[in-house]
């Protein structure tokens, strides 16, 4: 057990929580006061008691997400319940704010029970914008989206999901441009078949590679195993022109890329049976499933999720600037279009200064955000999905 040393500079910084309310209109006398609040107020109400689509312009739904956990897969901590998850959700509210622009809320809701959750957070719905979850365990999380997606009519988006996918998308297409392989070409192995292995499997076949194996601690996900669940199912169904029976190392045996999202360790010589110029992205937090300096011995393009290397994949890439657009035209929801177009913004800001050790832009590069926005925005208009056409 962690115990707070109040010297430590971490324990300092979050003492009181990371975030506060603020007013952002005057209250200096009494006609102010007046105007924010009773009797003025009143017309306000009563103007979007007549028209609930008001309440987009006049009070803070239009820019504001809730950032909703039940505590029960937290980084890499697992589950610790909601309140040890809220540090984490503060955090995610400021990064929201820092590099989108956009208002976040965090909640913990104090229950694991899936029609419990969908049921909370459709009753919490209008107070916002925008719905991100957070934080929430597999498979229970593909579940609990799927049916907010279907009942409500704002963004609703799983992180751990989605935006682990575009940012990896992102990454992908420049180290693919940089090693001179084709879309259809790329043999690809994904280990780890959680939240993130789903979603990055969807979004790399929806971008137009077809050769992907999926692995989990069984070995790698196909139709004829017997132990799958329905999410594995469609992974097997996803993957079987492909894919073949196997351990994780009989996959990489001559694979062009690795992304691992699994946390578990693949042994040297299984990396080392890879194709030349191989392309190795291993996002586990803290530890690598290849640990850089093995990976790079093999790989000419390695990335990892920590920022003490280079080619950080990291989400904060992707869902203050996707919320960015989606709510600026009042999208209804975040489709996979959209995703695809996020992820080519992210790329393409790169440009020609694409190397070994830059294929994905800085988290704070001030071209990120208001370029996945206008690619969201862009989409959202095109795809009809946009409620604020202009």
């Amino acid at each position: 057990m962690t115990l707070p040393d109040h010297d430590d500079p971490i324990f300092a910084l979050h003492r009181g929580g990371k975030m506060e309310i603020a007013s952002s209109v005057p209250l200096a006398d009494a006609h102010d006061l007046s105007i924010a609040y009773t009797p003025g107020v009143a017309l306000v109400c009563e103007a979007i008691a007549a028209d609930s689509e008001l309440a987009h312009e006049y009070t803070w739904v239009s820019n504001t997400v809730a950032v909703i956990t039940d505590g029960t897969a937290v980084l890499g901590l697992g589950d610790i319940g909601p309140d040890a998850a809220m540090p984490v959700m503060q955090g995610k509210a400021i990064l929201f704010k820092q590099f989108g622009g956009v208002d976040a809320i965090p909640v913990a809701l104090d229950t694991k029970d899936t029609d419990e959750i969908v049921e909370t957070i459709i009753r919490l719905a209008p107070t916002f914008g925008g719905i991100n979850l957070e934080d929430i365990s597999s498979p229970r999380c593909f579940e609990i989206e799927k049916r907010l997606i279907e009942a409500l009519d704002i963004p609703v988006f799983h992180d751990d999901q989605h935006g682990t996918a575009v940012v990896t998308l992102a990454a992908l297409i420049n180290a693919l441009r940089l090693t001179e392989r084709e879309f259809d070409e790329a043999k690809v192995v994904i280990s780890g078949a959680g939240a993130a292995g789903v979603a990055i499997t969807k979004i790399l076949h929806s971008s137009g590679i077809r050769k992907i194996s999926v692995v989990d601690r069984q070995g790698v996900i196909t139709p004829e195993r017997d132990d799958l669940n329905d999410v594995k199912r469609w992974l097997a169904d996803e993957t079987a022109d492909w894919a073949k029976p196997g351990s994780v190392s009989e996959a990489l045996q001559g694979a062009d890329v690795f992304i691992g999202v699994s946390g578990g360790q693949v042994p040297e010589e299984a990396v080392a049976g890879m194709a030349p110029n191989a392309i190795i992205f291993a996002l586990a937090n803290p530890t690598p499933e290849v640990h850089p300096d093995i990976a790079s011995k093999y790989a000419a393009v390695v990335a990892t999720g920590r920022s003490d290397f280079p080619n950080q994949i990291n989400n904060v890439l992707v869902f203050p600037g996707i919320f960015r657009g989606a709510l600026g035209v009042r999208a209804t929801q975040i489709s996979e279009s959209m995703k695809l177009s996020a992820a080519e913004a992210i790329a393409n800001l790169v440009g020609d200064d694409l190397a070994p050790g830059y294929i994905i832009p800085s988290p704070f590069d001030p071209r990120v955000a208001p370029a996945v926005a206008k690619a969201v925005t862009d989409t959202a208009r095109r795809d009809g999905l946009a409620r604020r056409p202009y």
